[in-house]
């Protein structure tokens, strides 16, 4: 063959060789343009995401199948429990002084305010105790008198302090009258009680009525602080007599303390004796 026939004959032959291999390139494209869409259309028909998960799982696995240089890869496990340790303010142990306050979140988001407590230094509360008034004694408890036993003196203090207010005026009155001005007046008696009475500015109710001889006698129940009495003398030949009631010495023995005025021409204060008051017929009450 002639050189030149040769040399066409060559050339056709690399022309048709490069038509070949352009027309394979030209046609990888198409063939992965036409995979993407067969398989967003198989897409399209899966109802739920399992379900899609299913089948890419086959595609996969048909895919390896016929390509043995691809390998599965396996689904990763998710785990959804944390590990993390979220950070809480304790709880201060509750006593019963422990105020609780409505819980307030914080900027965290997790931790609360704890209870508060009072700002108290000391929890133990000391008993209230009620204080009095310190007490005054009376002048004349500390007094020297030759018309009253020194034992008798708390007696006659606590009967100013616990009586009536016309008791305590003719009490108080009597007690001046015999242990600090030692008045002595003209008469009895009767004149003597009549004048503390006047003095003392209160009046006198018959509250108990008898006679000498006959009664009826009084109870001791019935006999009260300041009372004018009229009484038999059993000591001093049981005549009649009459004083002032101060208070009790020993009552189931009818054994009071009296302010007696003796009177007459004896120029003597009145006293403050133990009688017997087992027969009182009369008593009389001072009042406002």
């Amino acid at each position: 063959m002639p050189p030149l026939l040769v040399i066409a004959s060559r050339n056709v032959l690399f022309a048709q060789s490069a038509i070949t291999t352009f027309t394979t390139i030209k046609k990888a494209p198409v063939v992965a343009l036409l995979t993407l869409f067969l398989g967003s259309t198989s897409y399209v028909h899966a109802d739920s995401m399992s379900a899609l998960i299913t089948q890419k799982s086959t595609q996969t696995v048909s895919t390896a199948r016929y390509n043995p240089s691809q390998t599965i890869v396996p689904s990763a496990r998710i785990s959804t429990r944390s590990t993390i340790q979220r950070a809480r303010i304790p709880y201060p142990s509750i006593d019963s002084t422990t105020t609780f306050n409505t819980a307030k979140p914080v900027a965290n988001g997790y931790a609360y305010e704890p209870p508060t407590k009072p700002a108290v230094a000391n929890s133990y509360r000391y008993p209230n105790v009620q204080r009095q008034p310190a007490t005054v004694l009376p002048a004349f408890l500390s007094g020297s008198y030759d018309n009253v036993d020194s034992e008798y003196l708390p007696l006659l203090s606590n009967a100013e302090i616990q009586s009536s207010i016309a008791a305590r005026e003719v009490i108080s009155t009597a007690r001046t009258m015999a242990l600090n001005e030692r008045t002595i007046i003209q008469g009895g008696c009767w004149d003597y009680l009549n004048a503390v009475f006047n003095r003392a500015g209160v009046t006198k109710d018959t509250v108990h009525k008898g006679a000498y001889k006959q009664g009826p006698y009084a109870n001791s129940s019935d006999i009260e602080v300041g009372d004018w009495l009229y009484y038999i003398n059993h000591g001093y030949n049981g005549v009649e007599h009459s004083g002032l009631f101060v208070g009790w010495v020993d009552e189931a023995a009818k054994q009071a303390l009296i302010l007696s005025y003796a009177g007459e021409q004896r120029r003597e204060p009145a006293r403050y004796r133990v009688y017997d008051l087992s027969n009182v017929y009369q008593i009389m009450r001072p009042s406002v």
